[in-house]
């Protein structure tokens, strides 16, 4: 009997027929099922080059699991086996899905679930994400230094191709591709190139083991004639993404990214990328999150397989202000995932300032959205980070760290506080952004971030009947300064006439008391 540990791959192996071309000709499932009947799975097998198959299995519970195979060759059906399943340990909790769709009925997350996420078990989760896109095409040591990279910062998700990427400062041949063939003779697009995918498989479990979601590309623009990537016909698109989806569905941390800047293929309609999602899920029995990634023009994401809004700032200077308008719009959760990078490069959107880089984080995130990183200094060593790997050289991956830890801090049922409302803590705030938990009841815990703003005081007017202590937050310096004493009625609160600041004002329990109220008159 074979061991996994539950959301973990079962991985198996089985020898079959090499004749004709397996990968179009052989059909091959597994039924997967509890021993207590309380379960079952249906999984997809691929081919794996020399006589092998591969069937991927993640159980999604503890226990005695058996499965069974069928087949069109006569060598791999009704195959049978038995797999103990030990519970998730310490830090496994299984993939990552809309909060609506994991816990449901759970009363905090009723009116809010749908645009946040959490981890199978019920977990929150926060992605805190970068973009390194053509990072397993390089050579291997340029791949593990990015896993070294990738271990020592903040981020939680990666987006990034499975194909290679043809673009400015990013134009060299990769070492393996996809497809058995070459340039010199053409590509097999009916026969995949194991050691690419090999490759890919390593990869993919040492981010899950890193703790990071792999936001997988599936389709992009970018590339060269020879290689004839982003020119398939729609047939070779169906016969990719099988593939692809039967190989990688069993990885707890994978999302599905249908393209990036999917306006790029105009040659590729909207039924196009809706067919494409269908053969995806087809192919995915558990229902990883799926997305599609605009250049200029915005897809329509009230499509229903579309589970999250990923979202590239088609604004020069509003970014991830927008996260409202499209929370509003779609009621989903929204990843602004391209709001320009930290770097000095030729083009704009890959030359704002680390401080700008950090901003577009604290704004994005208190309006209850998610931002990702990326870094495009063309000086600063022989890779560039958006595009390769490596190493980060920036300033803003640490203070984005900071923003992490101070997100994950706060109460599970924050949210964006409205700008019709109006007011927030007896303040108008058309000029700053908002996030509070309980604020139609009573304020508890509210964050006020003033951005771009200097302010040398804010006044603010405290819900009666209760007590607040008041953090002073400099998201640049990453400092936070707990003000003395507790808090009642109306107070002014100095600030230091910076930008970036932030202020974090929580209830306390119990009822004010002449002490209290004696600070709040000094303050």
């Amino acid at each position: 009997m074979q061991t996994v540990e539950q959301y973990r791959v079962l991985d198996l192996v089985l020898e079959g027929t090499a004749e004709g071309n397996p990968y179009a000709d052989v059909e091959l499932s597994a039924t997967f099922e509890r021993a207590d009947g309380t379960d079952a799975v249906e999984v997809r097998g691929f081919y794996r080059g020399a006589g092998r198959y591969g069937i991927r299995f993640m159980p999604r519970s503890a226990g005695t699991w058996t499965w069974r195979t069928a087949s069109n060759d006569p060598a791999l059906a009704g195959k049978t086996g038995e797999v103990e399943v030990t519970p998730a340990g310490p830090g496994n909790h299984g993939r990552v899905l809309r909060t609506s769709d994991v816990r449901r009925g759970d009363t905090p997350f009723e009116t809010r679930g749908n645009n946040t996420f959490s981890y199978e078990d019920g977990t929150s989760f926060l992605p805190f994400g970068t973009t390194c896109y053509a990072w397993t095409n390089q050579a291997p040591e340029v791949q593990e230094q990015t896993l070294e990279t990738l271990a020592a910062s903040p981020f939680n998700k990666v987006r990034m191709c499975i194909f290679p990427k043809f673009y400015d400062y990013n134009t060299d041949d990769p070492a393996m591709y996809a497809y058995e063939g070459s340039i010199e003779e053409g590509f097999d697009r009916t026969r995949f190139y194991e050691p690419f995918w090999e490759n890919l498989d390593h990869r993919l479990a040492q981010l899950d083991e890193l703790g990071i979601q792999a936001d997988l590309i599936l389709l992009h623009p970018y590339d060269k004639p020879e290689w004839g990537n982003a020119q398939m016909t729609r047939e070779e698109d169906a016969f990719y993404l099988s593939y692809v989806a039967r190989r990688y569905s069993a990885y707890k941390n994978i999302w599905w990214s249908l393209a990036n800047e999917f306006d790029l293929m105009p040659q590729k309609s909207v039924e196009d990328w809706d067919q494409y999602a269908r053969i995806v899920m087809a192919n995915d029995p558990y229902g990883h999150l799926r997305s599609i990634h605009n250049c200029r023009t915005l897809f329509d994401h009230s499509h229903p397989w579309i589970t999250h809004v990923s979202w590239q700032r088609c604004d020069l200077q509003r970014t991830t202000e927008c996260v409202t308008e499209l929370r509003a719009a779609y009621g989903k959760p929204v990843l602004a995932d391209e709001v320009a990078y930290e770097g000095n490069i030729n083009w704009g959107w890959g030359n704002i300032t680390a401080e700008e880089m950090t901003r577009r984080f604290w704004e994005g995130c208190l309006r209850g959205g998610y931002v990702t990183h990326g870094e495009t200094y063309v000086d600063r060593g022989p890779q560039i980070w958006w595009a390769h790997g490596g190493k980060l050289y920036g300033d803003s991956p640490e203070r984005i760290g900071f923003c992490r830890k101070f997100m994950e801090g706060l109460p599970e049922d924050m949210d964006l506080v409205p700008y019709e409302r109006g007011f927030c803590l007896g303040t108008f705030n058309w000029d700053i952004t908002c996030m509070a938990n309980n604020w139609s009841e009573g304020t508890d815990d509210v964050v006020l971030y003033f951005g771009f703003f200097r302010p040398a005081y804010r006044d603010l007017e405290l819900p009666e009947g209760k007590t607040y202590t008041i953090d002073v937050v400099d998201t640049w310096n990453m400092t936070v300064e707990t003000l003395p004493g507790t808090y009642t009625g109306k107070v002014r609160v100095d600030l230091p006439s910076r930008q970036y600041m932030l202020l974090h004002v929580r209830a306390v329990d119990g009822a004010a008391t002449d002490a209290e109220a004696t600070a709040t008159d000094a303050a």
